[in-house]
């Protein structure tokens, strides 16, 4: 049975269909993550851990309205993503878009310590894209199973580049799912359009990490939307850019 999502905030509705979710996701940079009410961004390690049959649904409406879904090599590898496929719903939704069945897969690894035999590049559906500097070395062991988008000259990536570079690639609906690193990454090159933050009920006290890391001053957020799945908020912000 499909978990309930219903709105509460700003027109309320009750029984939101996939729809009803998808259609204020517009063309933008868009961060999607869950953390705890004590703002723990994982359990045991895990984000997994603290995902609810809402989020989960909400996560799978993301992926389907973008046209790459942006991840760090390290949440890649600690989450256990495998390659990137929607659900049949969503490739069937796709496809009535005009959009191709699956979203490319972008992984950000500045030192491309990453299987090629992997399930992700061999059983992918779309071939994978991986973001990395002009310093790093084995970018032949990917050649014909992954794109290369080239992002900074430096040891790390260069934000900025890495977006624009996806643009030009007419990848223009970013979900980034994380981890921490990268959010502050983009945090700090501006480059953060609205963040998708589901609240999970629970308290997990310990040491977990934040959502984002990043030396980076205070930024300012508009509540754009507050959906409610059993004790589950999910909520969608947006923010200003910097002037000047």
């Amino acid at each position: 049975m499909t978990a309930r999502i219903d709105r509460l905030w700003p027109d309320p509705a009750d029984y939101l269909s996939d729809d009803d979710l998808a259609a204020p996701l517009g063309p933008c940079v868009r961060m999607n993550f869950v953390a705890s009410v004590d703002g723990a961004a994982t359990r045991h390690g895990r984000s997994g851990g603290l995902s609810s049959a809402g989020d989960k649904r909400y996560f799978e409406v993301l992926r389907r309205v973008c046209d790459v879904v942006l991840v760090g090599a390290g949440t890649v590898r600690t989450e256990g993503y495998g390659p990137m496929h929607v659900s049949e719903a969503s490739a069937k939704w796709r496809v009535a878009q005009a959009m191709p069945q699956h979203p490319v897969f972008a992984i950000v690894s500045g030192g491309l310590d990453l299987d090629p035999a992997s399930a992700i590049f061999t059983d992918a559906p779309v071939m994978p894209l991986l973001v990395t500097t002009a310093a790093a070395s084995g970018m032949e062991k990917f050649a014909g199973i992954a794109d290369i988008l080239v992002a900074g000259d430096g040891p790390r990536i260069d934000s900025t580049v890495m977006i624009a570079g996806l643009r030009e690639r007419g990848l223009t609906r970013i979900l980034c799912e994380g981890g921490p690193t990268l959010f502050g990454s983009l945090l700090e090159a501006d480059a953060v359009d609205e963040l998708s933050l589901t609240v999970a009920p629970s308290l997990e006290g310990g040491d977990a990490t934040r959502i984002a890391t990043a030396p980076t001053p205070p930024r300012n957020l508009a509540l754009a939307q507050v959906l409610k799945s059993g004790d589950s908020l999910l909520l969608r912000y947006t923010r200003a850019r910097s002037v000047g």
